[in-house]
């Protein structure tokens, strides 16, 4: 983690406030079974996990978005290494800093490889606390941001529990979110049929709103969507050409913003035209 950023800059709708605030929204991610099943085949082929093939699409997205080749990422580890541990109640997570070198000109399978290495070598020092880790950093501290990084990753792939009592109903309450630990989140879990098919990912994506309007973060997501069509359809093509825009915006950048032109009289010169809005709006 040397010379790690102090803060990935993404394109806010506000100012980032001088003290960072967990007031938060969210917006759905809902990635279909059969693109699921394709990013499955895609970690199979390069010997990853769907994580790291997850991780590496939202390192490209991210990329994009900020225009910055150094992106880190926090994800919780569940900290449970030791089988002694296995019934042992109690809390035992812990934050990992997954870093991620995203070179425009490199294709999406060397992405991948790289980011399989780097995280298998933070997975190998999962028991450092990140306290501990921020602690002996030392990066630059603001009230503004989170530490080491802004973007959380968290990728539920364990089994759904279950918990039965006799003459007791338990069912599932999903409250609904008002804070962002970070000023993003990206929050999914994967789901298979009982045959183990993929049944698509989903989850949700929790935003500060101090920084990001709604519609702003459901262009992100949409966008990091197409990043996974885009891999898994051509996986050895470049991550700086990956498209990232939907046609409709395209045409909105490059032709709407840019049409510009009016009815100018073919006789009139820079000085009448001048002379005559004068005359329109004198006292503009």
């Amino acid at each position: 983690l040397a010379g790690l950023p102090d803060q990935l800059e993404l394109p806010t709708d506000r100012p980032r406030p001088a003290v960072q605030s967990v007031a938060g929204a969210r917006v759905d991610v809902v990635v279909p079974a059969e693109l699921h099943g394709r990013l499955v085949q895609l970690a199979r082929a390069h010997n990853a996990t769907l994580f790291m093939v997850v991780h590496a699409a939202l390192s490209v997205l991210l990329a994009r978005l900020s225009g910055s080749s150094d992106v880190a990422v926090g994800t919780p580890i569940a900290g449970r290494g030791e089988r002694e541990l296995d019934d042992l109640i109690g809390m035992f997570v812990n934050t990992l800093v997954l870093r991620a070198d995203v070179r425009s000109g490199g294709s999406f399978e060397e992405l991948l490889g790289a980011v399989r290495e780097s995280d298998l070598q933070a997975f190998a020092h999962a028991d450092v606390p990140f306290e501990r880790l921020v602690e002996v950093l030392n990066p630059a501290r603001s009230t503004a941001r989170h530490p080491l990084f802004q973007v959380g990753f968290s990728f539920q792939n364990l089994h759904e529990a279950s918990l039965e009592l006799s003459e007791l109903a338990i069912a599932p309450l999903d409250l609904e979110h008002r804070t962002s630990q970070f000023d993003l989140h990206w929050i999914v879990q994967d789901t298979y049929d009982e045959a183990g098919v993929p049944g698509g990912i989903g989850g949700f994506v929790t935003y500060a709103t101090a920084l990001f309007d709604e519609s702003t973060v459901a262009g992100f997501v949409e966008r990091f969507v197409r990043v996974l069509e885009e891999v898994v359809a051509e996986p050895s093509r470049p991550v700086g050409d990956l498209e990232i825009l939907g046609a409709g915006e395209r045409s909105r950048i490059l032709e709407s913003f840019n049409d510009t032109a009016r009815e100018v009289d073919s006789s009139a010169t820079l000085v009448s035209l001048f002379e005559d809005r004068v005359a329109a709006t004198p006292d503009a």
